[in-house]
């Protein structure tokens, strides 16, 4: 009985997920369709995120050209270090960037018209507005880690090799988890999307620099409260041959993949709460 019931649960579970990937992929096209119509807005919006996210590394070029070090990470190393965070927040935010604006809709009632719709909420509000136009900013972290890749000076194994698409796929889970999270917390706190951008964007923008440079608190913060330090800093420690200022086991570096799993189990549990409790504006 108590077996059949669980296989019967796993069922229904797999099948609400699969009509929440399909109703996110409808939205999203209907919202890719509507962008294209306008293609000459696109390459411009495009090409402008392009341009305003190669700021940050412009910043960096400029730091390195009075300095050779940085908290003994080169200009390669540092960049590989921008084109991971990056390319992972990239990725997170094209598929889950809309999460910020679950406040506006919790304030402005909106939020009522997705739960009287067939679709599972949590495919509506992360498809929605879906922007393309966010292609920009990961083409141009891309650009920066292939160019870090041919620069950086490790011993490319097998392993070696693996372990960088393992981060940018852990990375964009972290970090996923991370808008989920911030989206939860809207629920109550309803104007809260500058808190999660500091926790994504922030992050990011931390991420980019060797953690050495930062004080050893932040450092443990970022390890063990908020884990982002799992999406590029312990696995490039590893593979850049760095010692881990913490003084962590090794097998940590490794342990990317599991904070991934983790934090979406958090983030589920998280959303969950916060849509059961969801009590309207009351107007």
């Amino acid at each position: 009985m108590r077996a059949g019931a669980a296989v019967r649960e796993r069922a229904g579970a797999a099948v609400r997920i699969g009509e929440g990937l399909r109703a996110y992929g409808l939205i999203a096209a209907m919202w890719v369709r509507s962008t294209l119509a306008y293609r000459t807005s696109f390459l411009l919006t495009a090409l402008g995120h392009f341009a305003a996210t190669g700021l940050d590394f412009l910043a960096i070029l400029l730091m390195f050209s009075h300095i050779t070090v940085l908290g003994g990470f080169t200009l390669p190393e540092v960049a590989f270090l921008y084109g991971t965070s990056n390319a992972a927040l990239g990725l997170a935010d094209l598929a889950l960037g809309s999460m910020d604006r679950l406040g506006s809709r919790v304030r402005d009632g909106t939020m009522d018209v997705l739960l009287v719709r067939p679709v599972p909420v949590f495919a509506q509000v992360a498809a929605d507005r879906f922007a393309l136009r966010r292609l920009g900013r990961i083409t141009q972290a891309a650009l920066v880690l292939g160019w870090s890749l041919t620069r950086v000076e490790v011993d490319w194994t097998p392993g070696r090799v693996l372990l960088v698409p393992l981060m940018l796929l852990s990375g964009t889970v972290i970090f996923g988890a991370v808008f989920t999270l911030g989206a939860a917390f809207q629920f109550v706190a309803q104007d809260a999307a500058e808190v999660q951008n500091s926790f994504t964007y922030g992050g990011s923008t931390l991420l980019q620099y060797p953690p050495a440079v930062f004080a050893k608190d932040l450092v443990r913060g970022v390890t063990f409260v908020v884990p982002l330090a799992f999406v590029n800093w312990l696995p490039a420690l590893r593979l850049l041959g760095r010692d881990d200022p913490l003084g962590l086991p090794g097998w940590v570096d490794f342990c990317g993949p599991a904070v991934a799993a983790l934090m979406c189990v958090l983030a589920w549990l998280a959303w969950r709460t916060g849509l059961r409790n969801y009590r309207s504006t009351g107007s």
